[in-house]
């Protein structure tokens, strides 16, 4: 697979990637999910994956922080090669943001403590210090009014734009979203979408695994296709979602139209 290396409509393209993975072989017992993947990814880019169920999108983020262990190649952050030692896992994760499909926020805490507490355990800030940070973010999410709620008081997309505010307070430099609106009722996406596009806008250095097309044509400047264990497709929304080049590329857009 080429990569890109042309320089990107907001930010990238001079320097090494911010993200950077080589030959990516991962396998679960002896079957092989990821088989000699590729990619660059600069730093203020969104990069937007798309593809069939089981294709390795998810597998994919989850190497990049070492959520999972891959069986070769390798991967690099900020020009920092992940190796699996604690000390260095925790370094990297650091600097990487990540949103599940899943909120995972801590039911029997407040809104706001469930931001500030790694703050405060992993960044050592002072709880100040990392109140004032989380009331900061909750404000750009839109819930500066839900302080002081519980999760379980929250709708689905409010308990998903408190997790992005969580992984924002860490300072990331790369935001991972895997699936964000997948466990979300239809009428709640758009509000957890609004909030990735606004920090697209604003330079943040994002991967995204969606099925939501729209976010992928408004805020992708490059959108990859994978299927059989590889990406197999790349380019600008319009190329990939428009006028694919591959047949899977083909196959799975008449899937999208179908449906």
């Amino acid at each position: 697979m080429t990569t890109q290396e042309t320089e990107q409509s907001r930010g990238g393209g001079v320097g090494e990637p911010l993200v950077r993975m080589r030959g990516i072989v991962k396998k679960f017992g002896e079957t092989v999910v990821l088989d000699g993947v590729d990619l660059d990814v600069d730093r203020g880019e969104v990069v937007v994956l798309i593809g069939p169920s089981g294709a390795g999108k998810s597998t994919l983020l989850r190497c990049i922080n070492g959520l999972e262990r891959i069986q070769a190649g390798s991967i690099h952050v900020a020009g920092e090669e992940l190796v699996y030692k604690e000390k260095h896992l925790n370094h990297i994760r650091s600097r990487i943001g990540m949103v599940f499909q899943a909120f995972n926020l801590f039911p029997h805490m407040k809104v706001i403590d469930n931001i500030t507490m790694a703050q405060q355990d992993v960044l050592g800030r002072p709880r100040q210090e990392a109140r004032t940070r989380a009331t900061e973010l909750l404000e750009r999410v839109g819930l500066a009014e839900k302080a002081d709620a519980y999760p379980d008081n929250l709708s689905g997309g409010q308990q998903q734009r408190v997790a992005i505010a969580r992984a924002l307070a860490m300072d990331p430099e790369v935001m991972l979203f895997d699936e964000p609106t997948s466990a979300l009722d239809p009428e709640l996406v758009g509000e957890v979408l609004d909030v990735m596009r606004t920090l697209a806008d604003e330079g943040m250095t994002m991967i995204v695994v969606t099925h939501e097309m729209r976010f992928a044509r408004r805020a992708a400047d490059r959108v990859l296709l994978m299927a059989d264990k590889q990406i197999v497709e790349e380019g600008t929304p319009e190329q990939v979602l428009e006028n694919p080049t591959s047949e899977r590329g083909k196959a799975f857009l008449r899937e999208l139209t179908e449906h």
